[in-house]
């Protein structure tokens, strides 16, 4: 197995909506906000690599989106999704899979692009395309919180191109070859989180029950969750595993971080220890 982490870019999204209850002196020390209280953010994905499969985790923003959308969020900097799967060798033709942990527009935008014609088609023409059908069918009839998240354009043309499948809650061991999924609902219904047993230790792809280093912290909750009391009791059970197995923890929105080992410090808190590359592991 071959781990790679593939960079699409980065997003400005509003500090006091990613920190939550945090108040701002603390926070902006983190991941100090322009002068419209936006801060950068990373849209990190992963490829696995193993045998003829190559899985994508995830893939950023897209650049399909009008004018008008890309100016709320500010999608900028050189790197996007196929070039740097190409500085990896790879074509979108040789993607087997893509793995969405989520339909917020964030993780799946890079799924549909427009073909020449300008219809909407997947990015990746060989690929299945795997989420699970209860948080499709929440995406599909958004609820008002989160309905400026799911843009229907990402994720129904891969059910109308019959390249989309679900992945069974009953059945979460072993999804692919050494990777097993957690369900979590705090930030929304059954995101799913990757475990992925690589070499002598295990990656966690946390995704948005913790999107950078910085939410480590327990009280470091977004205002953007659907439920932030669940995604503290989340977060605290794979922090808790984390420092008893001494997980790798992937962080996919960090503007700096990529990966990171914690531990309790002398007051009992669980806190970063290393922190590192995720080409550091290889």
């Amino acid at each position: 197995m071959k781990l790679s982490s593939i960079h699409t870019g980065y997003l400005k999204l509003d500090g006091g909506a990613m920190f939550g209850i945090v108040p701002k002196r603390l926070w902006q020390k983190l991941n100090p906000p322009d002068e419209n209280n936006l801060c950068t953010w990373a849209m990190r994905c992963l490829l696995i690599e193993y045998d003829d499969r190559k899985i994508l985790v995830d893939c950023g923003i897209g650049d399909k989106q009008d004018e008008k959308f890309r100016s709320f969020f500010e999608p900028h900097g050189t790197e996007n999704l196929l070039d740097s799967l190409a500085e990896k060798g790879l074509r979108p033709e040789d993607i087997t899979d893509v793995f969405l942990t989520h339909l917020h527009f964030d993780h799946c935008g890079g799924a549909v692009i427009r073909n020449e014609q300008g219809a909407l088609i997947p990015t990746f023409p060989n690929a299945k395309y795997w989420t699970n059908e209860k948080h499709f069918n929440w995406a599909m009839q958004p609820n008002a919180r989160e309905k400026a998240s799911f843009l229907k354009e990402n994720f129904v043309p891969l059910q109308e191109a019959g390249v989309l499948h679900f992945i069974d809650e009953s059945n979460t061991k072993n999804v692919f070859q050494n990777i097993d999924i957690k369900f979590v609902y705090g930030h929304t219904e059954a995101m799913m989180v990757l475990y992925i047993n690589y070499k002598d230790f295990t990656l966690v792809y946390c995704a948005d029950v913790m999107p950078s280093s910085y939410h480590v912290g327990m009280p470091y909750v977004m205002a953007y969750d659907l439920r932030p009391l669940s995604t503290l009791k989340e977060k605290a059970e794979i922090l808790e595993l984390a420092v008893a197995e001494k997980h790798i923890l992937f962080f996919e929105h960090d503007p700096k971080i990529e990966c990171a080992t914690v531990r309790k410090n002398e007051k009992g808190r669980i806190v970063l220890d290393e922190v590192f590359q995720l080409e550091a592991l290889i």
